[in-house]
């Protein structure tokens, strides 16, 4: 009776060169995601490199103003329609 019983290991074929690749591009997709999401949560200290930064928004700004400006100049008000009764 004992000797009907098979308790070797079942046989797994080897992976393939795809299934190789696939598992190891999820492992580096899965490291760059948690590199991402402690990039978010750890903050970085701000470098004199970076004060310097702020400045050339601030231009970028003062050239979306005037813009702003010529597009309500360009629209005019609507005349109003007189209510009639």
């Amino acid at each position: 009776m004992a000797s009907d019983l098979d308790f070797s290991p079942p046989e797994v074929p080897e992976p393939t060169f795809l299934e190789n690749l696939l598992r190891y591009g999820l492992f580096l997709g899965a490291i760059f995601q948690l590199i991402c999401v402690l990039a978010i949560i750890v903050p970085v200290p701000k470098s004199h490199e970076a004060e310097a930064e702020p400045s050339e928004p601030r231009s970028a700004e003062v050239t979306r103003k005037p813009k702003a400006a010529v597009l309500s100049a360009s629209k005019r008000p609507k005349k109003e329609a007189k209510k009639k009764r």
